[in-house]
């Protein structure tokens, strides 16, 4: 059996949902298909939550009107006879039902937040699968809720996840080769509605692809697997054919955004192939990432935007034994993750992508030691296999960027990458200059 997900454009419109109705018959093998939000329905189902919040019900209200119009747009689109538009309405009624009993509540908690949420998955789901019986294609739609869980962390349940999703597996009709679910949402450890962040139904399709043990994990989008650089701003990027499971790690949480930087995870640990797709060029290659790697000294750029550097410089100068501790215990009490991380003697230098508690961080450093703060910053990762085996390639590096101010150079935490600091406003500049990495070898990208 494989996993396929398919993202909030693939399944965006009514033309895409029909795409990717086409591409699932034409495989024939057992298939759990997961499914995000239409594009742009959480962003709404986001502002809802915080029109509520701020007890704007009237707006709120017409966002909830709003997104109604929306779909019912949509079931114009999808379904040609009256009846099956009757019956798309019917299945929406129980979303719109739930938003409009928000409005309607004296209290509104997490809970109810997280609620309004799962309903974008919920509602896609269900208008597909009846699209799916139309068409006469055999589905069976599995809701996610009664399997997939985190823990008291917060983090997947694997095992628990496994456990629950197989009674329903054993149930579906050995006719039967489609399974529907939804991507995001889950129930946390004492049952409620929860999900797994921005970006989790990619997270969902690795996590049941381990969970089942899975031939192999697809994320299909609207790009032709990892590119070798961002396409966005860079004109002759080319698609990465395999990457190990490390160096798409490393990747996705330096900015790649076509995969979520936590989802490669779980198939790595149970050793499931992950495939990147593309929905508008089905039979392109995509890029396959497994035990495999690029084999390539340097494989791939990605950048990550949002970046906060801090520079931390000890009172008390030399030899300050337990300084690093000190730091380090800050950034635990508040939560925050540190990106990169360069030290001397008396200072260290670090960056975040998360200024939520900035200002008390830097209240709790100003304790024991002289910190300066500075945004507006970008971390460049340049991601390959054995970067540092030959001098060569780290000296390229730096030719390249020979015009462009680096503040902070992280290696040797990982042999996959070098991650390089630069102002914001400098990052086009540099990612079109790393580009010549791979013009000498262009085989690097497509082996």
């Amino acid at each position: 059996m494989e996993v396929l997900k398919f993202g909030g454009t693939s399944v965006g419109t009514a033309d895409r949902m029909n795409e990717v109705i086409d591409i699932l018959e034409k495989r024939q093998v057992e298939q759990i298909v997961v499914l995000s939000a239409m594009s742009g329905t959480t962003n709404q189902l986001v502002a809802i939550n915080e029109a509520i919040r701020i007890n704007d019900r009237d707006k709120a209200q017409q966002l909830v009107d709003d997104l109604d119009s929306k779909y019912t747009r949509v079931l114009t689109d999808l379904y040609v006879e009256k009846h099956d538009r009757d019956r798309g309405r019917s299945l929406l009624s129980s979303s719109f039902d739930l938003l409009r009993s928000k409005l309607k509540s004296s209290s509104f908690d997490g809970v109810d937040e997280k609620e309004v949420l799962a309903q974008g998955e919920l509602i896609s789901t269900r208008l597909f699968t009846l699209i799916c019986e139309i068409r006469q294609v055999a589905v069976a739609l599995i809701p996610a809720l009664e399997f997939m869980r985190t823990n008291e962390a917060g983090e997947p349940d694997l095992a628990l996840t496994s456990e629950l999703i197989q009674p329903w597996l054993k149930t579906i009709d050995e006719d039967i080769q489609i399974l529907i679910t939804q991507g995001y949402i889950c129930r946390n450890h004492i049952g409620e509605v929860d999900n797994l962040q921005r970006g989790g139904s990619d997270y969902t399709a690795t996590i049941i692809g381990a969970a089942i043990g899975a031939d192999e994990v697809q994320i299909w989008t609207d790009i032709d697997g990892v590119h070798n650089n961002d396409p966005r701003l860079v004109s002759d990027t080319q698609p990465i054919r395999n990457l190990s499971y490390r160096e798409a790690a490393e990747l996705a949480y330096f900015g790649a955004k076509i995969l979520h930087p936590t989802c490669v995870l779980p198939v790595e640990k149970a050793n499931v192939p992950l495939r990147l797709k593309c929905t508008m060029d089905p039979i392109a290659s995509g890029t396959l990432i497994s035990t495999e790697t690029s084999n390539k000294a340097i494989t791939a750029l990605a950048a990550k935007d949002g970046i906060t550097a801090i520079k931390i410089q000890s009172h008390r100068m030399l030899n300050a034994y337990g300084f690093l501790t000190q730091v380090f215990q800050v950034f635990e009490n508040h939560k925050t993750a540190v990106d990169m991380i360069t030290t001397s003697e008396v200072a260290v230098s670090l960056t975040i992508d998360n200024t939520d508690r900035l200002d008390s961080i830097l209240t709790d450093l100003g304790e024991f030691a002289e910190v300066e703060a500075a945004a507006d910053y970008t971390i460049v990762c340049i991601v390959g296999n054995a970067l540092y085996d030959e001098s060569q390639h780290i000296d390229k590096i730096f030719t390249a960027l020979k015009k462009i101010p680096v503040r902070m150079v992280s290696m040797g935490g990982s042999r996959y990458n070098v991650s390089l600091l630069v102002k914001s406003s400098y990052k086009k500049e540099a990612l079109i200059a790393l580009n010549s990495l791979f013009a000498e070898t262009p085989e690097a990208i497509l082996n």
